[in-house]
């Protein structure tokens, strides 16, 4: 899902007329767009006379997801058995679902970001949290009265998800790099405000406890020389005032992730005044 806004920063607007005429997006409302894999999930979920949900469902009410799922998830009752045939173009889960918790064949907003939080890895499940909470479908009050009834498979996950949900963080970026520290124990906060001097600056994660900045770089951050050149100053004003920062760039916080995790554990180390070991190999090269 996406904006005309958000597309037109990385696209022309020839490139997304293209597109739309090559059905390879659609306009779903006035000023967004979907991937055709969106209606369709909807379509198939129906087809099998289940509830859409998962990240299927967080794409539907158009929150940003960190992976769009090749195939439509659902929810079936129990009872209900789905045929073999039936399965190769869906992710199937089971649950005696409430009446509250579904809306027009679609699993609820709460219910939607808590059985992603009980089925993702962490990363994922705190980047739907964050948009849910973000896109104020879900209140974070709501949120937190859900956690301790939790009970079942995935209940203490999702426990951890509700703590630390707070939909600051702009965009799943900036939620997977904040749960990958967060699993090194780190408290960032999303959207620091950073005050020094006069200097300030709004920062996508920070903490002021250990001084330490950190950016999720997206392209299009440097897509012009000024762009470059205000990031540039950023940076030199932190270490000017005593600040660490670390930029990591969306294909290592989404593919190297054993990178990133390494990169908070070493700066940590070395903050104490110990040596880090070596970096591990990464997956893939950096491109020239």
């Amino acid at each position: 899902m996406a904006t005309t806004h958000e597309l037109r920063r990385h696209h022309p607007k020839r490139a997304i007329a293209d597109a739309r005429a090559a059905g390879e997006l659609d306009r779903v409302s006035r000023g967004r767009y979907a991937l055709p894999s969106v209606d369709e999930h909807r379509r198939l979920a129906h087809a099998r006379k289940a509830r859409l949900s998962h990240l299927s469902a967080a794409l539907h009410y158009g929150w940003k997801v960190k992976v769009v799922p090749n195939k439509a998830q659902i929810t079936l009752p129990y009872k209900r058995r789905l045929r073999a045939e039936h399965r190769s173009d869906v992710d199937p889960h089971w649950a005696d679902l409430k009446p509250q918790e579904v809306d027009d064949e679609v699993t609820s907003p709460l219910r939607t970001v808590l059985d992603c939080a009980r089925t993702l890895p962490f990363d994922e499940a705190l980047a739907v949290a964050d948009s849910a909470l973000r896109s104020r479908m879900v209140h974070p009050a709501e949120l937190r009265r859900a956690g301790p009834g939790l009970r079942g498979p995935g209940a203490r996950t999702a426990r951890r998800v509700i703590e630390h949900a707070n939909g600051k963080a702009a965009n799943p970026l900036e939620s997977v790099i904040r749960a990958l520290a967060i699993e090194e124990g780190f408290d960032l906060t999303p959207q620091m405000q950073f005050a020094e001097s006069g200097i300030f600056a709004v920062v996508d994660l920070g903490s002021e406890e250990l001084r330490l900045v950190v950016e999720a770089e997206g392209y299009e951050t440097h897509g012009t020389r000024g762009g470059l050149r205000r990031d540039c100053r950023r940076h030199s004003l932190f270490a000017v005032w005593g600040w660490d920062s670390l930029r990591f760039a969306y294909e290592d916080a989404m593919y190297e992730q054993d990178w990133v995790r390494w990169v908070f554990r070493s700066w940590l180390i070395t903050h104490k005044g110990g040596t880090p070991t070596a970096p591990p190999r990464l997956a893939q090269a950096a491109a020239a």
